[in-house]
């Protein structure tokens, strides 16, 4: 069992916590933590959502004391035990972990000291999820600052994650090259068919994991810093302002790929890998199929106004007579309606957005010269 003489984690602390991916133990109600809490904290409540709003509205009416002795009076007997066996579980498979609430109070407090009667003693963090939330606001913007970023830039389809994934793997360790995959973090592959078949993160999480990532890369000495070139909004997630900003002066790093290249990785992406998915969570029965076809369906239909009625009609036609064949195994027919879409619709809004960026562009290449070049070191963009 853990041991540590050391009672409350300080501020001073937090960073590492966060670098080091410290187990933290959100001991808040489920509807505060799916509002949002931060990439390794699980969620061990010592009340129930029905438990916490008795006690709120007995603090509201008759104070903290009564609310206090409500709260004992809640959770006990076999409640209890059970929610203390489940800290200790959890603690057993990481020694180093950490206990939180809203701000560091009676919840926290209370589920140490439960624990230390069982011979358990573990570590609250002070302030809690409000002090590690503003220290994680507060520390992102010297993270972006130091970070060196630049930004991956390319038409619908040239493969971009995937290059920053595969130098990723390649870079390591090393004190070279950090990438950052923020559509992973917001899970969700961009465009109008980017939607994953698990949900994305709050808005909240996301913010967190993106600064997290960050105070990761600095921690590491990262000579520089990667990411792909995104809008204000990835699917629902919303880029934070101040990453906006300076994606929006990075230096650019342009991939090129062919038209019959990028119809093959969105092929492969947002038809194959969408579907394979579904599947894996679903079944592979003809209502999981409906249910892809649908989401298809439904991202044609949202950017409906933007394609124009004459574009919507032709595109809608072809991908009923794809779902269709799909239906049948003959998926590559979604290849027409896809060319269409990238060289008509994404192609132009690229162009478009390419010339605000021209001076920003210090390389240009197909994917492989691109991640050679980004795995260069020191980071050759520094000085360009």
């Amino acid at each position: 069992m853990p041991s540590s003489s050391q009672s409350r984690i300080l501020a001073s602390e937090f960073g590492s916590l966060f670098t080091e991916n410290r187990l933290l133990i959100d001991t808040r109600a489920p509807v505060e933590f799916e509002k949002g809490s931060f990439p390794a904290a699980i969620n061990l409540p010592l009340m129930s959502n029905s438990e916490r709003e008795q006690v709120g509205t007995c603090y509201a009416e008759r104070g903290q004391e009564a609310a206090i002795s409500l709260g004992h009076e809640l959770v006990t007997g076999t409640a209890k035990e059970a929610r203390i066996e489940q800290w200790i579980s959890a603690i057993k498979s990481a020694p180093e972990a950490a206990l939180f609430c809203f701000r560091g109070g009676l919840r926290s407090q209370t589920t140490q000291a439960w624990l230390a009667e069982r011979g358990c003693h573990v570590p609250i963090i002070e302030g809690g999820y409000k002090a590690l939330r503003r220290f994680l606001i507060d520390s992102f913007a010297a993270s972006l600052q130091a970070s060196n970023l630049v930004v991956v830039a390319g038409r619908t389809g040239v493969a971009k994650t995937a290059l920053l994934n595969q130098c990723a793997e390649s870079c390591g360790s090393s004190q070279g090259l950090v990438t950052i995959d923020l559509e992973g973090l917001a899970n969700h592959r961009g465009s109008a068919f980017g939607k994953r078949i698990t949900p994305q993160p709050s808005q909240i999480d996301f913010e967190n994991a993106i600064a997290i990532a960050f105070l990761k890369a600095i921690k590491s000495d990262a000579s520089a810093v990667a990411v792909e070139d995104e809008s204000r909004l990835i699917g629902r997630c919303a880029l934070p302002i101040l990453l906006q900003e300076c994606i929006a002066k990075a230096p650019v790093i342009t991939v090129e790929a062919s038209l019959a290249q990028r119809v093959e990785h969105s092929w492969q992406n947002y038809i194959l890998q969408n579907h394979s998915e579904l599947v894996k969570v679903a079944g592979d029965d003809e209502h999981t199929f409906e249910v892809f076809a649908a989401s298809l369906r439904n991202s044609l239909e949202n950017i409906k106004k933007r394609l124009g009625g004459v574009r919507y009609s032709e595109l809608s036609g072809l991908l009923e007579t794809a779902i269709s064949e799909h239906r049948l195994g003959r998926s590559e027919t979604h290849k027409a309606w896809i060319e269409i879409l990238l060289r008509d619709y994404y192609d132009p809004m690229y162009d478009y957005q390419l010339k605000s960026k021209q001076r920003r562009v210090v390389f240009s290449g197909d994917f492989d010269a691109v991640a050679q070049y980004l795995q260069q070191s020191p980071s050759p963009w520094l000085n360009a």
